[in-house]
């Protein structure tokens, strides 16, 4: 294997200037770089990442914590962070939550212990000791969809409010009157507030959302098979059901099926977080989309700000009602064109 001396008497220079090219460093001239460059190509030259790591105190690793890697939603949010990392010369070690807090905690503590540059979580919780001591021991962090209220970390999310305004108008107008929700837990961010947004929009249509029609899941399919389950054994069951989240109205779907039940003849079905399956479902899901990319994207940028020492902001994105077939539409209306999300961003640290 090739070492730095190798390449320094291969392009007839120091040592020093060849670490100075490897480093991006602005004082080394046009020719020296390029027979620096054209040296570690012809010997195949690679850097000592750990020696590197201990001469400037960087590891140029970012740690991602995500809650259910099983949820698509959150693989591709994954995606998004390692492909803009990667661009911006990072790489990133991810660890799932599988939504259980002792298991983010794990992976909290096992990223600070190898020396992270910075760390993107989506708290399963907004109790984690671990969280806050990680964040006041001024390690750089960036919530990313979730967050702990409170706490001095930046966010990058998506707001949903308007989009759940539009879900609860759209079946409104299609008649429906008698509608549920599954909701996440009540200790995460994003579990609370779809709840009070879904209140919030029926009440504007003088609609109440009694305790019946309200199922408590946490993020996963069998919740959502439960608490359609539920619903399904009501005297009056509801007309439509609203899952927070993908999975849940997986389960859904799924128990209003064994019920001998038909989405929408019987019991219209919407969600939270569409996902790339749900055009394929008969009928196609309506639900709610996230910029899911443009999260991922952003929150890299983001950490790297706090990383290099610029002023960190919170940033939210706007999600979309994506209206197809599971509510009783007659027909799914044609795709609209993608936009560029528009953001909103804060210096303050949380919303």
């Amino acid at each position: 294997m090739a070492s730095i001396k190798d390449v320094a008497a291969a392009a007839g220079v120091s040592v020093a200037t060849v670490s100075r090219v490897l480093n991006s460093h602005p004082s080394v001239s046009p020719d020296a770089r390029a027979r620096v460059l054209g040296a570690v190509d012809s010997l195949g030259y690679r850097p000592n990442a750990v020696a590197r790591s201990l001469r400037t105190a960087q590891t140029r690793t970012l740690g991602l914590v995500i809650s259910d890697v099983l949820n698509p939603y959150f693989t591709e949010l994954a995606r998004s962070v390692e492909e803009e990392a990667r661009a911006l010369g990072y790489s990133v070690i991810i660890g799932n939550a599988d939504e259980q807090p002792d298991i983010q905690d794990h992976h909290v503590r096992t990223l600070v212990d190898r020396r992270i540059d910075g760390l993107l979580v989506s708290p399963t919780d907004g109790g984690s000791p671990l969280m806050l001591e990680a964040a006041h021991a001024g390690t750089p962090m960036v919530f990313v969809d979730r967050w702990i209220p409170g706490l001095d970390v930046p966010v990058v999310r998506s707001d949903g409010r308007a989009a759940v305004r539009d879900l609860v108008a759209h079946l409104h107008a299609l008649g429906h009157r008698r509608l549920a929700i599954i909701a996440g837990p009540a200790a995460t961010t994003t579990g609370s507030e779809r709840v009070e947004a879904f209140r919030e929009a029926l009440a504007a249509y003088g609609i109440s959302l009694p305790d019946a029609y309200i199922g408590q899941g946490d993020f996963q399919a069998d919740s959502g098979r439960r608490a359609t389950e539920r619903f399904l054994a009501l005297s009056e069951p509801p007309e439509v059901v609203f899952a927070a989240d993908n999975l849940m109205a997986l389960g859904a779907l799924d128990a209003i099926r064994a019920a001998g039940l038909r989405v929408p003849h019987d019991i219209g079905l919407a969600a939270f977080d569409d996902i790339p399956w749900f055009v394929h479902t008969d009928p196609p899901v309506t639900a709610i989309a996230q910029p899911t990319k443009e999260l991922g994207r952003t929150a890299v940028r983001a950490l790297i700000d706090r990383i290099e020492g610029r002023p960190p902001q919170s940033v939210t994105l706007p999600a979309r009602l994506v209206v197809r077939r599971s509510c009783g539409e007659t027909k799914s209306p044609a795709p609209a064109p993608a936009d560029t999300p528009t953001a909103t961003t804060s210096t303050r640290r949380n919303p």
